[in-house]
């Protein structure tokens, strides 16, 4: 592993923590051009994970995995468009970190977000859905890593739980970037707009994780052990 990148792996939890707090501390300021500022930090915070997986000793065939799921959580995506709230995306991307490591959790997520809004459209607001949802694949492979994400109870409260998350993430960006004086009232109301929609994502997220629990990372592995699939750090490891 070289020494970039030992640095960006390091500044990815860093990352991950004043990310937020950033944005929450502009927004409680309320200082200027919030949306601007904060859709900057997003973009600059995805540095380290794009430019950590880019360097790391992966050849042609460890990228496949990222590619294919990212393609499978886009075309997931898009077939569920007329049900925005019902969609299967949480669950690819939770499969592809688990599978595949934080790395290829957190990059599937970021490209299946600016993929999919070529046709939801893009906006300042990317780069946030694209570091919500690769914070999602993240955890998945950091938390099934130590082995926390080895059930399928364990695996659905998991994918409930990223889905307020990701929700929260959002919402937060939209009371800095649109919503005038900071109040209990707005952001109550803020917040409060998406209980349902978050909701019903959460269910259905679970519903289509549960039977994928268990079968795709047994196919998953069958498959990495056959092709040799994964960096060398990682290959040694699994």
């Amino acid at each position: 592993m070289g020494r970039l990148t030992r640095m960006m792996r390091l500044l990815e939890p860093i990352v991950l923590v004043v990310l937020p707090v950033l944005m929450m501390a502009w927004a409680w300021l309320e200082l200027p051009n919030a949306a601007i500022v904060t859709s900057a930090a997003a973009i600059v915070a995805l540095i380290p994970f794009f430019v950590s997986f880019e360097s790391g000793s992966r050849r042609a065939r460890d990228i496949m995995p990222v590619i294919v799921m990212t393609a499978l959580a886009v075309a997931g995506r898009l077939i569920f468009a007329p049900v925005p709230a019902i969609k299967p995306v949480y669950a690819i991307v939770i499969m592809a970190g688990l599978c595949f490591g934080r790395e290829e959790g957190f990059i599937t997520g970021s490209l299946t977000m600016l993929v999919s809004n070529i046709f939801f459209g893009q906006g300042p607001w990317t780069p946030w859905q694209m570091f919500a949802m690769g914070l999602v694949g993240y955890l998945s492979g950091a938390l099934g890593s130590r082995g926390l994400l080895n059930h399928r109870w364990s695996i659905g409260i998991f994918g409930f739980v990223m889905v307020y998350l990701y929700g929260f993430i959002l919402d937060t960006w939209t009371l800095v970037g649109f919503v005038n004086g900071m109040n209990a009232g707005s952001i109550m109301a803020t917040y409060g707009a998406g209980i349902i929609t978050n909701t019903v994502s959460a269910i259905a997220t679970v519903v289509f994780l549960v039977p994928i629990a268990h079968s795709w990372p047994r196919m998953f592995r069958r498959i990495k052990k056959k092709y040799q699939i994964g960096p060398a750090e990682y290959r040694a490891s699994s």
